[in-house]
C-alpha cells in the first residue's frame, strides 16, 4: 500500500507540473509577488495531497521568532518536502539551485521566473561570490533567501560541511538569519520513492545577527543550532 500511495503521489505530482509551470511563463509580466502566489500554488497542492495520499502531515514550531522583515533562512536539507513547505512560511521567497535545473523543459522555464539565485557548482569561489551579489540585491527587494547550507540533501543522522556562502552573504548584507531545523528525512527519504505516513516537525530558531561577525562565525552558530535541535527531534 505504500508503494501504491507513493506512487499516486507522484502521478499527482507530475501532473500539477505539467499544468502550473507554463503559467510562469505567461505571468512572467507580472509583479514579482504576484507571480509567486501563481507560482506556489504547485506547492500548495502537492502538500494537500501528499497528506491526501500519504498521510504525511507536518507541524510548525518557534513561528514567534520569525522577524517582520524579509531575511537570510538558513535550513537542514533532508528531502524535497522542504523545499516545498518552506515556501509557504517565508513569504516572497527565492532559492540558490544549480543552474542545471533552469534547463529543463517546462519546469525549468518556471523556476527562472522566479529569480532564482542559479549557481556553477563546479566553479566554487564564482557561485559564493554570485550568492552574496545577487543575495544582497534579492533581500533588498524584500524577498527571503533561502540556503540549504550543507548544499545538498543528507539523510537523516549524518551531515556534511557548512558551506560559507551563507555566511558570506549574511556578512556582507548585514541580514539577520534565521536557522531551520526539520526531521522530514525520516519519512521523505532521499533515495527512496516511499513516503511514509506520519507527523514532520519544523523548528524555526531565533535570529542570529550577522553585524560585527565574520562569515564563519555565522555558519558556525547555524551549523551549532541546526545540529542541536535535529538531533532533538523524533527519528
Amino acid at each position: 500500500m505504500l508503494i501504491l500511495r507513493s506512487l499516486l503521489f507522484y502521478i499527482g505530482q507530475i501532473i500539477s507540473t505539467i499544468l502550473i509551470a507554463p503559467i510562469g511563463i505567461i505571468a512572467f509580466p507580472l509583479d514579482f509577488k504576484k507571480r509567486y502566489y501563481l507560482i506556489t500554488r504547485w506547492a500548495v497542492f502537492n502538500l494537500w495531497w501528499l497528506k491526501i495520499c500519504c498521510n504525511v502531515t507536518y507541524e510548525i514550531k518557534g513561528k514567534d521568532n520569525i522577524p517582520g522583515k524579509p531575511c537570510i533562512v538558513m535550513s537542514k536539507h533532508q528531502s524535497a518536502f522542504e523545499t516545498l513547505a518552506l515556501q509557504q512560511i517565508f513569504i516572497p521567497q527565492v532559492w540558490i539551485l544549480k543552474k542545471e535545473l533552469l534547463q529543463i523543459p517546462i519546469y525549468g522555464w518556471g523556476l527562472a521566473s522566479m529569480q532564482p539565485i542559479a549557481i556553477d557548482r563546479d566553479s566554487t569561489i564564482k557561485s559564493f561570490r554570485q550568492i552574496a551579489d545577487q543575495g544582497c540585491e534579492r533581500l533588498q527587494k524584500g524577498y527571503w533567501v533561502i540556503i540549504f547550507p550543507e548544499g545538498t540533501r543528507v539523510t537523516p543522522n549524518k551531515k556534511k560541511k557548512y558551506l560559507p556562502g551563507g555566511g558570506m552573504l549574511a556578512e556582507k548584507s548585514g541580514a539577520q538569519v534565521i536557522p531551520v531545523a526539520h526531521n522530514a528525512g525520516r519519512l521523505w527519504s532521499r533515495n527512496s520513492m516511499i513516503k511514509k505516513p506520519g507527523l514532520i516537525t519544523i523548528k524555526i530558531g531565533p535570529v542570529i545577527e550577522s553585524e560585527n561577525k565574520s562569515a564563519k562565525e555565522i555558519t558556525d552558530e547555524v551549523e551549532n543550532w541546526i545540529e542541536k535541535e535535529v538531533g532533538e527531534l523524533p527519528g
